[in-house]
């Protein structure tokens, strides 16, 4: 993506459909004036009352405004009923934005003295981040539906006491189970084991069934996160980018963090990870990792406060077998 920042764009998005929604209210205004014009006369009466309203509070006494409020309740009555004799729904101009909740602003209680981010901003902003590492394209094509199982082998490993085929349907079962029940903070997956055995492909099915369920998913490879760590503090020129992608990882209801341990380690790195990790698990957050160590490689690898986190409160999966790309490429040699 080039240099626009991707806060702002989505801000003018923002400012675009709240143009369209004005021109949507004011065509269905019209035309339903025009079908009911009864309609119009009470929507005037009713703002007219609410602008003497307050002027009746100071001047008139708590009578006045009492009957004030009676009439106007009459009218919206009135309004309801005419609306539904005619099979127009009650919220007719008002169900215009594309969401309700924030109007197309990105926020709500904006008028307050700290605004929160609307989850529709939030998830504007992972689905730029989407597009920027193209995950879309991939979700299209690796999910629980295209997931096969033939491609492990039915051999029992000995050291494992079972076939890969079958470890691979339990940690299927797993994985399906945490996306359908899917609630922020309940459960942490880790993926662990040798390349080319399908943690990948599972975190992606996992990512489109979780973000099917209507919850904020942002899928980062450990590399990429730690490019940003060090853009966001390092680089001046894209800081303010990657703070905004920074914010994402804490925020989304689910963090899916792919391939673990391919960062180039140092002491900012295992600082920023732990921060994540940590942050997320006391803000009630999940996350799901994959990584091609160990355990024994996760403890060398990093420090015992990170470590501890992973053992404490992630279900430890162990993926083994052979290598499913090779055998994949092979049968498409075959084919």
């Amino acid at each position: 993506m080039n240099r626009l920042n991707v806060y702002k764009e989505i801000m003018r998005e923002y400012e675009s459909d709240r143009t369209a929604a004005q021109d949507l209210h004011e065509r269905r205004q019209s035309a339903l004036y025009k079908r009911i014009p009864r309609v119009k006369q009470i929507d005037r009466e009713i703002a007219g009352i609410g602008l003497s309203m307050a002027r009746l509070a100071l001047t008139a006494g708590e009578e006045s405004v009492a009957e004030a409020r009676t009439r106007s309740r009459m009218l919206e009555c009135e309004r309801t009923d005419l609306l539904s004799a005619e099979g127009i729904p009650d919220d007719y101009l008002a169900d215009i934005y594309r969401c309700a909740v924030c109007a197309d602003t990105g926020y709500i209680g904006l008028h307050g003295a700290v605004p929160q981010r609307c989850n529709c901003l939030k998830q504007r902003l992972i689905n730029k981040f989407y597009a920027m590492s193209n995950l879309g394209d991939a979700l299209s094509r690796e999910n629980f539906a295209s997931f096969k199982l033939t491609h492990f082998s039915r051999q029992v490993v000995e050291n494992e006491g079972l076939s890969p085929r079958d470890n691979m349907k339990a940690v299927r079962k797993i994985a399906e189970r945490f996306a359908k029940d899917f609630e922020p903070g309940e459960e942490n997956l880790l993926f662990y084991g040798e390349t080319g055995l399908g943690k990948t492909f599972m975190c992606r099915c996992i990512a489109k069934a979780v973000l099917d369920e209507g919850f904020i998913v942002l899928y980062v490879t450990a590399p990429h996160l730690f490019k940003l760590v060090q853009a966001h503090h390092f680089n001046r020129d894209n800081a303010e980018d990657a703070g905004e992608q920074l914010d994402a990882v804490h925020e989304a209801d689910l963090l899916i963090l792919d391939d673990l341990g391919a960062e180039f380690s140092t002491i900012v790195t295992d600082s920023a990870l732990f921060e994540v990790i940590n942050q997320r698990l006391l803000d009630k957050r999940s996350t799901v990792i994959s990584t091609n160590l160990t355990i024994a490689e996760l403890r060398d690898h990093y420090t015992e406060r990170i470590v501890s986190r992973f053992l404490g409160s992630y279900k430890m999966l162990k993926f083994f077998g052979d290598d499913i790309r090779e055998k994949k490429r092979y049968q498409q040699t075959e084919d």
